[in-house]
């Protein structure tokens, strides 16, 4: 009876939403204090949630402050079959107040706070990104992690109480807005010819690592020099074969996928030492961690040169390599360039030949590795949110440790890399 009763307030709290205005300005959550083993309180300038026997939803003197749910998220198969957390608020309800491309802040109590964009589509955002997906026609919402488990992200295990309640308020108005149009304008093709202005090096994504603390000619990045799916396989292979690279990390295939793909057997690549992780870019969740990992030890355990590479040499690779760049002493704007570069050698292809990306288009690529590392360092209690002014070396040392990598093994990997 009491979750019926839940259920048919929050329907209630929904149908409120048309009595709060809407503006950009943004009031943060106030800090959690614990009162008692069994309640706690969350606030806001709009609304106060708790976790006893009834639910309030309020506003604050001026109404036009802020916008601001109060919802419930139910125990569904989806919760941990996919690691989505559905939302009970009905979707057109919601974009009543809130629109694609706004930011805001969901909040689920005793587990964790996150900033997430407005979204119609799983596409509207990078691999590996959180985000809320709103569809029109749906009673729900879906808090997602692109590729990821948010379940896992935000620590709700299978002991967990449901129904759990969620708060989620406007962090910023149209704070998407222009990540949305960039990834609607971004092309890629798989032809040579479409990219004259590129080098074979360039157009196979295959270049050294040449940021601060790196050695010369110790680590490098590619596409795949096996998968022949976007044409650039032979480029990155023969490129590897130049370069001398003896160990690689595959983060795309099992070892027996990519043995399957044509004229792997007579590649440079077969010839040479290769992990295979074959994970997805769900950076906070256990699996890509573990493969992390896994990568990492291979590293320490054989020689140099090495190439980390996925499909593209895009997602997983420049998470991957970002990280590295951190843990020996890249700057922030050293990361953001390198990660930029991959998208700028692909993108953006418009009538069968590239157009240089514009100043603002790499600028708001940039801004997705921040946005990956951010996250997945605060899942492992590691704080980066000041990007440009972190010590990203000693907070890549500590999130590597969370990881599960012993001091002597980061050690290792430092020197492999110098």
């Amino acid at each position: 009876m009491l979750y019926k009763f839940l259920r048919l307030v929050t329907f209630v709290l929904v149908m409120a939403l048309g009595l709060v205005a809407c503006s950009n300005s943004y009031s943060s959550f106030a800090d959690v204090s614990e009162e008692n083993s069994s309640s706690e309180t969350f606030s806001s300038s709009s609304f106060v949630v708790s976790s006893s026997s009834s639910i309030k939803f309020s506003s604050s003197s001026d109404a036009s402050e802020t916008v601001s749910v109060v919802a419930l998220v139910t125990d569904t198969f989806e919760v941990f079959a996919f690691g989505s957390l559905n939302i009970d608020v009905v979707a057109d309800s919601f974009l009543t107040k809130f629109d694609y491309g706004d930011v805001v802040s969901v909040m689920v109590p005793g587990y964790d706070t996150l900033d997430v964009p407005v979204v119609a589509s799983y596409g509207d955002v990078f691999p590996g990104e959180f985000f809320l997906y709103v569809s029109s026609g749906l009673n729900y919402l879906k808090l997602e992690a692109r590729y990821g488990q948010m379940a896992e992200v935000i620590g709700l295990g299978r002991g967990a109480e449901f129904p759990i309640e969620v708060a989620l308020q406007m962090k910023e108005k149209g704070g998407y807005a222009e990540h949305l149009g960039n990834l609607n304008s971004l092309a890629i093709s798989y032809s040579i010819e479409a990219y004259p202005e590129l080098s074979v090096a360039d157009f196979a994504n295959f270049r050294m690592v040449r940021t601060t603390g790196m050695g010369e000619g110790r680590l490098y990045r590619s596409s795949s020099p096996v998968d022949p799916s976007i044409g650039r396989n032979k480029y990155a292979d023969s490129l590897a074969a130049v370069a001398g690279v003896k160990t690689f990390v595959n983060l795309a295939n099992s070892e027996e996928y990519a043995e399957s793909y044509n004229g792997f057997a007579q590649s440079y690549y077969a010839t040479q030492n290769v992990v295979y992780l074959d994970v997805l870019p769900g950076f906070a969740n256990t699996p890509f961690k573990e493969g992390f990992v896994k990568g990492l030890r291979y590293m320490v355990e054989h020689d140099g040169p090495y190439l980390w590479h996925c499909t593209y040499g895009m997602d997983r690779t420049g998470y991957t390599i970002a990280v590295l760049e951190a843990l020996m002493g890249a700057t922030a704007e050293e990361i953001k360039a390198d990660y930029a570069a991959t998208h700028k050698n692909f993108y953006s292809v418009s009538g069968g030949r590239q157009v240089a990306l514009t100043a603002k288009q790499a600028e708001l690529i940039q801004a997705i590795i921040v946005r990956l590392m951010r996250n997945a360092y605060k899942v492992e209690g590691v704080d980066i949110s000041d990007f440009e002014n972190a010590d990203l070396a000693a907070a890549t040392e500590k999130y590597l440790l969370s990881l599960g990598l012993e001091q002597a093994e980061i050690d290792a990997l430092r020197a492999r890399l110098k």
